[in-house]
């Protein structure tokens, strides 16, 4: 079988804070298309390796490859404007703008420029309540529909990797399924590649192809999904 393509490699990045190593010898392949879920206790380091990947938080040492080009130096922005999408933990949504003022900020990370009649077309498609409340406030929104709401305005900028940070983290269980649904139709349109750290291993296990097993700043186990059994996931997990 022909090994898929990577549209994203981590290679030998480590991250220091101060004095502290947060991330050793970190080494991941992403495969174009798949879904990949970085998984472990809380304080591994699984947020710092999504800040380097976006390039918030300098690494001391390794690299970061896009679609085969070096972007390790390279500023947040740019990354941004090369096809990396980020859903911050927090989701960092504009509280005093408007839910449709929120996604046209993301319009700020399209390569192309589009400036299309609807260009949220797509995502109201997604994320129907979003189309419902596009005068509401961000701030006047529920968890869940702030999440939904952080997910559009990231795929408003046409990434071709979508990163999530705790997309389920404090969300009803309707919604969980809501953002389970777009998830995957993402991934069957055949655009995205979808990188997301997670708590929840019932939602990762149900949507990842590939997953990332991380303890005290480095990759303890990885795989595809149905090389790994739940057992050998679950004891990452656990304290």
């Amino acid at each position: 079988m022909q090994k898929p393509e990577t549209i994203l490699a981590v290679e030998d990045l480590d991250v220091h804070y101060g004095g502290s190593r947060i991330l050793r010898d970190i080494s991941i392949d992403i495969p174009r298309g798949s879904i990949a879920a970085i998984m472990g206790r809380n304080g591994v380091g699984k947020t710092t390796l999504l800040k380097a990947i976006m390039g918030l938080v300098p690494p001391t040492k390794g690299s970061v490859r896009f679609a085969q080009d070096d972007i390790t130096a390279l500023t947040t922005d740019i990354r941004a404007r090369l096809g990396l999408g980020y859903v911050p933990q927090g989701r960092d949504i504009f509280p005093r703008l408007t839910v449709r003022e929120n996604l046209e900020i993301g319009l700020e990370a399209r390569r192309d420029g589009s400036k299309d009649a609807d260009p949220f077309a797509e995502i109201f498609e997604l994320f129907p309540v979003l189309a419902e409340m596009q005068s509401r406030m961000g701030g006047n929104l529920s968890g869940g529909q702030q999440q939904q709401l952080a997910i559009g305005r990231a795929l408003v900028g046409d990434p071709d990797i979508l990163i999530l940070d705790e997309p389920t983290e404090g969300i009803q269980p309707s919604i969980i399924l809501e953002i389970e649904r777009v998830l995957l139709a993402l991934k069957d349109r055949g655009r995205f590649t979808i990188i997301l750290v997670e708590q929840y291993f019932d939602f990762a296990r149900q949507i990842a192809d590939y997953f990332f097993l991380m303890d005290r700043g480095s990759i303890l186990l990885q795989g595809a999904a149905d090389e790994l059994s739940d057992d050998s996931i679950k004891t990452h997990l656990t304290f």
